[in-house]
């Protein structure tokens, strides 16, 4: 990221809701972030695909696309664009699958405008970080494993397939700090922004399907290894 995008990132906010969508691009503004707004899903695919942004937040429940839909175009084109999701819908479900899709973060709504304005600079933060690491590092092998940090593909040997940027996020953590035990709570705060105190499930279930991707035997890990009572450790 040049030092332009830092000091001002560009966001591109979707959001359908009259009132909040103007109250949310007057507040971003003011923080000073440089905000486009689309009140469908059709406008904000149009935007996206004719500028270039920094950051994507992304209201589900939208007229002709979805969230879901937008964010899975935006990653087939854009596969390390923060996308931070906002929605009204509380189950456990949709989180997960926006998370699956390769959404970054996820606020219900109502939410605290302080708490937003937290996340987004927690989330710029860290893809500030990721692509100076990635710069240093762009390709890592291990075992029969090669990730390409800088397009998220990857290979395991038998087959190729693309991590989402949390996904590549956190084993890139793990990896920066091998051989040494990295807690839920530090991932919590480093990866996520997040309060340790919650969603530590969170963490498990990231690492689960990690282990999926990288593992020869993911119920007996031998890269991702659980630290009992502790977190988790990489070793190659």
């Amino acid at each position: 990221m040049n030092e332009t995008q830092t000091d001002n990132p560009k966001i591109l906010l979707v959001e359908d809701e009259e009132n909040l969508a103007r109250g949310l691009e007057y507040n971003l503004s003011e923080e000073g972030y440089k905000v486009s707004l689309a009140k469908d899903g059709r406008e904000a695919i149009k935007l996206f695909d004719e500028n270039e942004f920094d950051l994507i937040v992304l209201d589900i429940m939208l007229p002709y696309f979805n969230g879901f839909e937008i964010a899975k175009h935006i990653r087939n084109k854009h596969p390390q664009m923060p996308i931070l999701m906002l929605t009204a819908r509380t189950q456990i479900e949709d989180k997960v699958k926006g998370l699956e899709i390769g959404a970054d973060d996820y606020l219900t709504k109502p939410f605290h405008l302080k708490e937003l304005l937290l996340r987004i600079k927690g989330m710029l933060k860290r893809k500030h970080w990721y692509q100076k690491v990635v710069i240093e590092n762009p390709i890592y092998k291990f075992g029969n494993n090669e990730i390409n940090f800088e397009n998220l593909k990857c290979n395991n040997g038998k087959k190729e397939f693309q991590l989402t940027s949390y996904e590549a996020m956190i084993i890139k953590y793990l990896i920066e700090n091998k051989d040494k035990v990295v807690t839920r709570k530090e991932l919590l705060e480093n990866v996520w922004n997040m309060n340790p105190e919650v969603e530590t499930r969170t963490v498990d279930n990231f690492i689960v399907r990690l282990r999926k991707y990288f593992e020869d035997d993911p119920s007996n890990p031998k890269f991702i290894v659980s630290v009992r009572s502790a977190g988790y450790i990489f070793q190659s």
